[in-house]
């Protein structure tokens, strides 16, 4: 009944805390491709490979549903996997549509016609790849009209968090937020496009203002999987066993995992 869990590095390990929390009954298998991360300068047809490939790893470990917590492989991957690639007992879900079923305040098999919301003014931050992708303002020019959406493509904040180095992370926040407000001065809410961002989640709010609303996405993605699981218990996988895989040093990934949640993880070899 295992369900996997997939990320470029280790931002996904906040999806992870997250789902654990809400589905404390389900193991998790979480797959990080340390070795080749950050994704979010690498090129579409780059991210597509490495994806299916780091997918096909967790099928392996019999998790027939795999959510692929990083939105840069979500936004220049997955519709192309879902398309072309995916068997019709597999399922591979991204982080993007809690995301937009939020900010939107409608179900994604909700199929009417865009129609107005509440936010007009919405700030964008995350990955160059995933800014580059374009994925998000599509799926949400679908379901809403008249919001204007301005990227902020956030270089280095990746690599500073994955090598612990949280002062210079918090420093090239503010200094993309500070980038972002000089294209959208009053932005009415913020998406936190990264699944790393989470962990800086309180400089981007400080940034930002008190008054703007910053969505971010572990506990989002957290209830659309139950939700989902509910309606599709068949897609619980045959595997039994929680575990932690990299393509990474395990020793190196192990710690720094352990840092991320605050309690020893364990990563083995991919």
């Amino acid at each position: 009944m295992a369900v996997g869990i997939f990320d470029s590095g280790l931002g996904g390990l906040t999806v992870l805390d997250a789902v654990t929390r809400r589905l404390p009954d389900v193991p998790f298998v979480y797959f990080g491709d340390n070795a080749h991360a950050p994704y979010g300068v690498r090129d579409a047809d780059d991210v597509y490979q490495l994806t299916c490939k780091a997918v096909s790893r967790l099928w392996d470990e019999g998790c027939d549903l795999v959510i692929l917590a990083c939105n840069t492989a979500s936004a220049a991957a997955l519709r192309r996997m879902q398309e072309s690639w995916l068997p019709s007992d597999k399922r591979v879900l991204g982080v993007f549509v809690p995301l937009i079923e939020a900010l939107t305040e409608r179900q994604w098999g909700d199929n009417s016609p865009p129609r107005e919301v509440e936010v007009k003014h919405v700030a964008l931050f995350a990955t160059p790849a995933t800014v580059a992708s374009r994925a998000f303002q599509r799926e949400l020019a679908f379901r809403a009209i008249g919001v204007d959406v301005e990227a902020q493509a956030c270089g280095g904040v990746v690599d500073a968090i994955e090598d612990g180095d949280m002062i210079l992370a918090e420093a090239l926040v503010r200094s993309h937020v500070d980038a972002l407000k000089r294209k959208m001065p009053d932005p009415e809410a913020a998406i936190l496009g990264c699944t790393h961002y989470p962990l800086m989640d309180k400089e981007f709010q400080d940034a930002l203002g008190a008054h703007v609303k910053v969505f971010s996405q572990a506990n989002l993605v957290a209830e659309s999987l139950a939700d989902y699981l509910e309606r599709h218990p068949n897609m619980l996988g045959s595997g039994t066993e929680a575990k932690f895989l990299t393509t990474g040093d395990p020793r190196k990934v192990s710690d720094r995992a352990t840092q991320f949640l605050r309690r020893r993880i364990e990563f083995e070899a991919a």
